[in-house]
């Protein structure tokens, strides 16, 4: 049971620092990020703001204890659509797989993420039934 707690935090952790970190470019329209996202994939500057905002709120709500399960849910639900469009935005335009792979291993970890979190909520309810 510690184990996975701990586990779950870490992973937890990591996926939201990534969510986050990767936002920032977006959220304040840095050139590499607009180059990107805008001129090479298509997106508008208020979608790329938006997805930004988006995914920093989903990463805060994902560690705050005190949030509810169906809203972690949906916030892992989010990620799954960002990272899943980011793939299928790649294919789209024509990047090799060089470009999109990556989000690949995201998606993965993703996974893994929403995996110990179920796993972290039985082990909440089993706490709280043994008191």
């Amino acid at each position: 049971m510690k184990r996975i707690n701990i586990t779950y935090w870490i992973i937890t952790a990591l996926f939201s620092a990534f969510m986050v970190f990767s936002s920032f470019g977006g959220l304040t329209l840095e050139k590499q990020a607009v180059d990107l996202m805008n001129v090479h994939l298509g997106y508008p500057l208020y979608f790329i703001q938006w997805i930004s905002v988006a995914k920093i709120i989903g990463a805060v709500a994902i560690l705050l204890p005190f949030v509810p399960a169906r809203l972690k849910d949906l916030a892992y639900f989010g990620f799954f659509i960002d990272l899943a469009t980011a793939v299928f935005s790649f294919i789209a335009v024509g990047d090799s797989p060089s470009s999109w792979w990556p989000m690949l291993l995201f998606i993965g970890f993703l996974f893994l993420a929403y995996w110990l979190h179920r796993k972290h909520l039985k082990t909440i309810v089993g706490n709280h039934q043994r008191s």
